[in-house]
């Protein structure tokens, strides 16, 4: 490689780790191919090195003790939304910038239209759009309902736009529709490419921190679902939410990814409909279907999203191979993985075997059920498809299948049996050691060790006595 002139260095896209000779792999973020050539913007500042004789800026306020600190500043303002809310841990902090991502479709644009509608009900509210005209938002919000006197409405691409016109309306909330669209003059790259991208973000934290404006971005996802740009993106802002859910369903949810006011492991639950989204405070019954009578191949278990408990069931097909094609396992909702782990579990530990058939698991409404917890209730359902019997309508089943045949423990037990009870459940699986269910539940709690004794309790049939598919 040739030799780089003064004042060029090598940057990382990915992190933005610097470095005055180029290497294959990042030292910080150790991302492959990352490393590209950056000259002119590359300085000895940049570096982190201070220029002798260059006197040291002044700081803008003094430093004073932390006792004399006005907390009540950083104090979180509701937004309206209370499923948002939730997940930001009250409400949005003055100053405070949020990076919220999600696939196109998703909602993400209603979902700040209506925030942005009820915010500027007490105060005024900016929303600049890069991706529609002024009057395709104007039509969303008359579907919406989020039409308001004090709520701007902005279309440009342009940064010095952008700013002119948070200058011409003073809002204490602002929302950019999306920052991939954002353009910065006498900045390197396409729109949207990685250096628009950080150095734009990095111009609104630094307006947003100068005059306390609550900002929020709105950012596209790439293919494996995280946030598209540089890593630094997510280091520059305040809090980071995914926006996802399953376009053909009704089901949205909200999570934080990172949350430096708030708690990261609520999550927020919306329903998308032609009127906008509405909050889920209970959002349990999307997750059952509406069988009146008992059905093979069906179990109901209680997953934890954060702190909450979701009451969720996990179906499964059971169907033999003709001839001497291979078998196939299909799931929607549910880790593929776990679920090829679960089946050899019973194969060898409870003599239900399921080699030779194909096997199709899949969740009701749409939800993605991920934790290990849900493993029992995924064995069952198998059990019960294999055989042709049927679990009672009023069970629930959690726990995590070791690969020993044993059922593990999982956290929230408490929470999630009484979440069971509440839903008019009346008997539960759960592993050995969870304890008795809390008081007013109404649950019959039967603890098991192993998953051949859960198949027994559960189906009233020993494994052995069933009758596998070959």
């Amino acid at each position: 490689m040739a030799r780089t002139s003064a004042g060029a260095g090598f940057e990382c896209s990915e992190c933005g780790w610097q470095t005055t000779r180029w290497a294959g792999r990042c030292g910080e973020c150790q991302a492959w191919g990352t490393v590209a050539e950056v000259t002119g913007a590359f300085t000895a500042a940049r570096a982190g090195r201070i220029t002798p004789g260059v006197p040291a800026a002044r700081p803008a306020r003094p430093a004073v003790p932390i006792s004399r600190v006005d907390a009540a500043e950083a104090a979180a303002r509701p937004t309206g939304l209370d499923e948002l809310d939730r997940v930001l841990g009250g409400g949005l902090v003055p100053g405070a910038v949020a990076l919220v991502a999600g696939e196109p479709g998703v909602g993400k644009s209603t979902l700040l239209l209506e925030a942005g509608a009820l915010a500027a009900e007490r105060s005024a509210v900016l929303y600049v759009t890069g991706e529609e005209s002024a009057a395709q938002v104007r039509q969303r919000a008359d579907r919406v309902g989020a039409v308001s006197d004090r709520l701007y409405l902005a279309a440009e691409t342009d940064l010095a736009a952008l700013l002119a016109h948070v200058d011409a309306v003073g809002p204490e909330l602002l929302i950019v529709d999306s920052v991939q669209t954002i353009t910065a003059a006498g900045v390197e790259g396409a729109p949207g490419g990685v250096s628009q991208v950080r150095e734009i973000t990095a111009s609104l934290v630094s307006l947003a921190k100068q005059r306390t404006l609550t900002t929020i971005l709105v950012g596209h996802v790439t293919k494996d679902g995280s946030v598209a740009g540089p890593r630094s993106l997510e280091h520059l802002v305040d809090v980071v939410l995914h926006f996802e859910g399953d376009s053909r369903g009704r089901l949205r949810m909200i999570r934080a990814l990172k949350n430096r006011f708030g708690p990261t492991d609520e999550v927020g639950c919306f329903e998308l409909g032609e009127l906008g989204l509405i909050g889920l405070p209970d959002p349990s019954g999307l997750f059952l279907s509406r069988q009146h009578r008992p059905v093979p191949g069906t179990c109901v278990t209680v997953t934890l999203e954060g702190r909450r408990p979701l009451v969720a069931e996990v179906q499964t097909l059971v169907c033999p191979v003709d001839g001497h094609e291979p078998a196939r396992r299909v799931t929607s909702g549910l880790d593929g993985a776990r679920v090829g782990m679960v089946v050899a579990v019973l194969g060898q530990r409870a003599r239900v075997r399921l080699g030779r058939a194909d096997i199709y698991a899949a969740t009701v409404g749409g939800v993605r059920l991920g934790e290990p917890a849900v493993d029992l209730a995924v064995a069952l359902a198998l059990a019960g498809a294999s055989s042709g019997l049927s679990l009672p309508r009023d069970l629930v089943a959690f726990g995590e299948v070791g690969l020993a045949g044993e059922i593990r423990n999982v956290a929230g037990a408490g929470r999630r049996l009484a979440e069971a009870g509440r839903m008019g459940f009346r008997t539960a699986v759960v592993p050995a050691g969870t304890g008795p269910a809390p008081p007013g539940c109404g649950l019959d709690v039967r603890e098991v060790t192993s998953l051949a004794e859960a198949i027994a309790v559960s189906l009233g049939a020993e494994p052995g006595g069933q009758q596998p598919v070959s």
